[in-house]
């Protein structure tokens, strides 16, 4: 099987003070946490089941997948003069 590298993004929502992880690569993949390590380690156990329930890899593969994280963050700071 051809490694294939799921590509996620994650932007922090700073209404909700969460990060959001989504994927056009992993249908379904929508996911929060308070940290980019607590997304990164749900994403771990997310992204094998959604890839393997939607049929994208087959149910019974073992092995490795690879996922890009790719994060955004903006942020409103006040400058004191």
């Amino acid at each position: 099987m051809t490694q294939i590298t799921y590509k996620v993004e994650a932007f922090w929502d700073w209404e909700a003070e969460v990060w959001v992880a989504t994927s056009e690569d992993v249908p379904g993949l929508v996911t929060e946490a308070s940290t980019i390590e607590a997304l990164t380690q749900k994403l771990r156990q997310i992204i094998p089941e959604l890839i393997q329930m939607n049929r994208i890899i087959p149910p019974d593969y073992v092995g490795s997948i690879t996922f890009e994280l790719t994060s955004h963050r903006q942020e409103l700071i006040e400058v004191a003069s």
